[in-house]
C-alpha cells in the first residue's frame, strides 16, 4: 500500500516539474483525459483556442526565466469572447496549475457580481478541482483553495469586485513566487479593481488574467482587448461560432433574431464590442460586410502595400498588402519595432520576393517623423517605387483637411466593395477614429493622441491599409499622386 502511494506521488512530481513552464501539459496530464467510466471518459482535452491560450502562456514563461529572485515582467492575457466557449473552465484549469506548480504562490479570484463568482467561476473550480492530479494536497472550501500544510502563505482566494472592496487586492505580493489575478466577466468590473490589482505584478513572477464579453466600448477590459492597452497585453477575440462546447443552435437563433452585424450579436457571439458612436468615421456594418466579401481582383491589379511606421510607446509597425478589391489575400505583417535598420532590411525582402505570385508593385510609407529615413534609405538602395506619405500634407480633394483623412476617406469609399480579413485588430483600427469639420467644412479625421486619450489604440493597422490609396497605381508604371484631375488616355488608368 505504502508502495502505491509512493508511486502516486512520484507521478505527481514529476508532473509538476515538468509543467512548470508548459500549462497545456498540465492540463493534459493532471486530469483523467478518456479514462474509461471516469468523469472525462467522452472528453479528449481542451478545445482549441483554450489550447493556443495555454501555449502563448507557457511561452511567456519561459521567455521570462524567473529565477526564483528577481522580478520578471508581468504576464497579461485577455480573452474576449462570445458566450459559453468554457472561460470558467479555463480559469480553473489556470488556478490548478499556478496552485501545483509554484509554492507559496497567491491569487485572487474575481468576477462581475458576486453570483457569478460563486455559482460558476468559483464552482468551476470546485469541480475540476476535484479531477485533478494535486487535489489531496489543497483544501478547497467557500472561501478560499490553500496548500494544506501551508495554508496562510500558499492560496488563492475570491474577493467581490465591488469598487469599494478595492483595498482587498492590494498588497498581494510573492517576491520569490507568483502573486496571481483572475478577472471572470472582466467588462463589467471596476477600473479602480484594476488598478489596484496593477500594483500586486511589481514583484517575483506576476500574471494576470482577464476573459469576459465585451459588453462595453470603454474601460479597463475593452482597453485591454481593443484600446490603448492592448499593446501590453496578450489579447484574442473569440468567436462562439468557432468553438467546440458552444450551442450552435442557439446562436442560429440569435443571428436570426438580431442580425450577424447587430451588438447584441458582437457581443454575445463574435466576442467584438459594441459598435461605436455615431461619430465614428468609418461605420462597423461596413467593415463586416468587407470582411464578409469574397475577394476579387483583377489581373492586371497591381499589388500595394502601406508601411505604418511605430513611434514607440508600444504601437507596432504594420505592412499591409492589397490587390484592387483584394485586402485580404495576402496577410498583413506587424512587427514590434521601430528601429529604421531592422524595417529597411524587411521593406527589401517584401520588396525582391513574390507574393502570392507577383512582386510588389508600389510600397507607401508613412514618412511623417522616423519614417523619412526610411523612405530616403530605400531609394539609395535604387528602389524607385516607394512613395513617402505625409499625413499632415495638403490633401488633393479639397473635401478633406489634410493628407490623413484624404486616404482614410478613399478607404472608406473602397470599403463599399473590397475584402478585408476578419482581424479585430483591423476591424476596431477601423471604426476607431471620429471625425470633425474644420472652418472651410473640410473632414478632419481624428488624430491620434485624441483618440489614445480617450482610451482608444492607435490604429497601426487602419493607417497602413489607409496608406495604400494614397496614389493612383497602374500595371507597368510610376505610380502618381492623385492630384492629377484629368487621367491618361488609354484604358490602363484606374482606382486601386
Amino acid at each position: 500500500m505504502t508502495t502505491a502511494l509512493s508511486a502516486q506521488q512520484d507521478v505527481v512530481d514529476e508532473v509538476i516539474a515538468l509543467t512548470y513552464h508548459d500549462p497545456l501539459a498540465f492540463v493534459l496530464g493532471a486530469y483523467p483525459w478518456g479514462v474509461k467510466d471516469g468523469p472525462l471518459a467522452q472528453e479528449s482535452g481542451p478545445d482549441q483556442w483554450q489550447a493556443e491560450f495555454l501555449t502563448r502562456l507557457g511561452d511567456a514563461v519561459t521567455d521570462r526565466a524567473f529565477d526564483g529572485h528577481s522580478p520578471v515582467a508581468p504576464i497579461r492575457m485577455a480573452v474576449s469572447s462570445g458566450h459559453g466557449i468554457g472561460k470558467s473552465t479555463l480559469v480553473a484549469w489556470l488556478v490548478d496549475w499556478l496552485m501545483s506548480t509554484r509554492p507559496q504562490c497567491r491569487g485572487t479570484l474575481t468576477a462581475n457580481t458576486f453570483t457569478q463568482l460563486d455559482t460558476k467561476t468559483w464552482a468551476a473550480l470546485h469541480a475540476w478541482h476535484a479531477k485533478c492530479l494535486t487535489a489531496d494536497r489543497f483544501t478547497i472550501t467557500t472561501a478560499r483553495m490553500y496548500h494544506t500544510a501551508h495554508k496562510d502563505t500558499w492560496f488563492c482566494a475570491p474577493q467581490s469586485s465591488k469598487e469599494e472592496n478595492s483595498e482587498a487586492f492590494a498588497g498581494q505580493h510573492e517576491k520569490r513566487s507568483t502573486s496571481f489575478y483572475i478577472f471572470d466577466e472582466a467588462s463589467a468590473i471596476p477600473d479602480e479593481i484594476w488598478r489596484v490589482a496593477e500594483g500586486g505584478l511589481t514583484d517575483g513572477e506576476p500574471m494576470i488574467f482577464a476573459f469576459g464579453n465585451p459588453t462595453r466600448s470603454q474601460g479597463s477590459f475593452h482597453a485591454a482587448c481593443f484600446g490603448a492597452m492592448r499593446k501590453r497585453w496578450d489579447s484574442v477575440a473569440i468567436d462562439s461560432r468557432e468553438c467546440r462546447f458552444t450551442n450552435k443552435t442557439q446562436i442560429k437563433e440569435w443571428e436570426d433574431d438580431y442580425g450577424e452585424n447587430s451588438d447584441f450579436f458582437r457581443v454575445r457571439v463574435r466576442g467584438l464590442p459594441p459598435a461605436a458612436s455615431d461619430l465614428q468615421y468609418i461605420s462597423s456594418a461596413l467593415v463586416y460586410e468587407a470582411q464578409q466579401r469574397e475577394p476579387v481582383a483583377l489581373k492586371d491589379d497591381p499589388l500595394v502595400c502601406g508601411l505604418d511606421v511605430a513611434r514607440g510607446g508600444g504601437d507596432m509597425s504594420v505592412f499591409r498588402f492589397r490587390r484592387g478589391a483584394d485586402a485580404r489575400t495576402v496577410p498583413a505583417i506587424r512587427l514590434d519595432t521601430n528601429d529604421t535598420t531592422d524595417l529597411v532590411t524587411r521593406a527589401v525582402h517584401l520588396l525582391e520576393d513574390k507574393h502570392e505570385g507577383r512582386r510588389l508593385h508600389t510600397l507607401f510609407v508613412d514618412a511623417t517623423g522616423i519614417g523619412g529615413p526610411i523612405v530616403d534609405r530605400l531609394r539609395q538602395l535604387g528602389h524607385k517605387n516607394i512613395v513617402g506619405v505625409q499625413f499632415g500634407a495638403r490633401a488633393p480633394n479639397t473635401r478633406f483637411a489634410n493628407m490623413r483623412s484624404y486616404i482614410w476617406g478613399r478607404c472608406r469609399d473602397w470599403l463599399a466593395y473590397g475584402a478585408i480579413d476578419a482581424s479585430p485588430r483591423l476591424e476596431q483600427d477601423l471604426i476607431g477614429p471620429g471625425y470633425t469639420h474644420d472652418k472651410h467644412d473640410r473632414i478632419v479625421l481624428e488624430a491620434k493622441d485624441k483618440m489614445k486619450a480617450r482610451g482608444v489604440d492607435s490604429p497601426d493597422d487602419g493607417d497602413a491599409l489607409a496608406m495604400t490609396f494614397a496614389a493612383y497605381t497602374v500595371a507597368k508604371a510610376v505610380p502618381f499622386m492623385d492630384g492629377v484631375k484629368k487621367r491618361p488616355s488609354g484604358s490602363g488608368w484606374h482606382w486601386q
